[in-house]
């Protein structure tokens, strides 16, 4: 595989980043993906700044490779966080999920390289303004916060692609490495993946989770609170309370009475399967089993490559 911007752009083997998820994405998963030439994420949004120093720490002390945290600008601790990720000398940032230019040009200046999370055109324009490295395009396909627009991951891409040049990643439905092949082919320089790693045997998801991920098949997971943040998950007790309410086209403020507080916690951290919620992308679907991160990685790219294969021996 030639080297690429995204591979250039963060000085690692494979051009494949494990995403940054919530109750999932520790130090563990992050350091066994980039030991394996992937870049690993600490996902940032389920800790406050003590615990994320110490994931940091701890992820450095597991890995000589790079590695990043994924910063969702969303949460009030946000602050707090981006002063421990300057303060321990973090290289890599992903922030999503807010206005790329509140802290892309602090984080530049301290050297971080800067990748924000877009779903839409709108927000891509608005990165690209901010001055970030790169940008990962992110469908609807994704599991967790999505777009309100429901672009999906094929359609996104070369929308994305057709107005700029900077590395750009792809997100959203990829957990194989034809996924890989077909966003690369669709002008991305790297694939973000997520729920593939969510179930990896150093995904910090307690095991009922991941076992739930591993059964669910087709059509099991939906993109619910549209009137509040998108939000696909696995359908469930709580999934079924929140349908029927925005069913009975319940206001903004009973939904949020539903949600309430600590359910991405309760159902992925704690392994409440009913009442906590289950946020895993679309392609749960394609995952079979639990493996270890680099196990995952291996197997990717050596798909990948079987499949890059066989398209070039076929002509048309």
């Amino acid at each position: 595989m030639a080297v690429n911007k995204v591979q250039q752009l963060f000085n690692i083997k494979y051009p494949v980043i494990q995403a940054g998820m919530v109750w999932c994405s520790g130090w563990k998963l992050a350091s066994a993906v980039s030991n394996a030439g992937g870049l690993g994420i600490i996902g940032s949004g389920s800790m406050n700044a003590d615990l994320l120093r110490e994931h940091i720490r701890k992820c450095k002390a597991a890995t000589s490779k790079p590695f990043g945290v994924n910063v969702p600008l969303l949460y009030p601790h946000t602050e707090e966080n981006m002063k421990v990720i300057l303060e321990e000398d973090v290289k890599i940032v992903f922030t999503s999920a807010g206005n790329p230019k509140t802290y892309t040009k602090m984080l530049q200046e301290s050297g971080i390289k800067v990748v924000h999370v877009i779903a839409n055109e709108k927000f891509a324009i608005k990165s690209l303004e901010a001055g970030v490295d790169g940008l990962v395009a992110e469908g609807f396909e994704a599991g967790g916060h999505n777009g309100i627009e429901e672009n999906t991951t094929m359609v996104l891409l070369p929308l994305i692609r057709q107005i700029t040049d900077k590395p750009l990643i792809a997100a959203g439905g990829i957990a194989t490495g034809r996924g890989m092949l077909a966003a690369m082919a669709l002008g991305a320089d790297g694939v973000q993946i997520g729920s593939r790693f969510a179930v990896s045997a150093e995904s910090s998801a307690h095991d009922n989770f991941k076992k739930r991920v591993v059964k669910a098949g087709d059509g099991e997971t939906m993109l619910t609170f549209k009137k509040l943040v998108p939000v696909r998950m696995i359908k469930n007790k709580l999934y079924h309370e929140i349908k029927a309410a925005e069913d009975r086209c319940a206001s903004p403020e009973e939904l949020e009475r539903i949600h309430g507080k600590g359910k991405s916690r309760l159902g992925i951290f704690e392994g409440d399967l009913e009442n906590g919620e289950l946020e895993i992308g679309q392609n749960a679907a394609l995952i079979k089993d639990t493996k270890p991160a680099g196990k995952i990685l291996q197997e990717i790219i050596a798909e990948y490559n079987k499949a890059l294969k066989l398209l070039h021996s076929t002509e048309y």
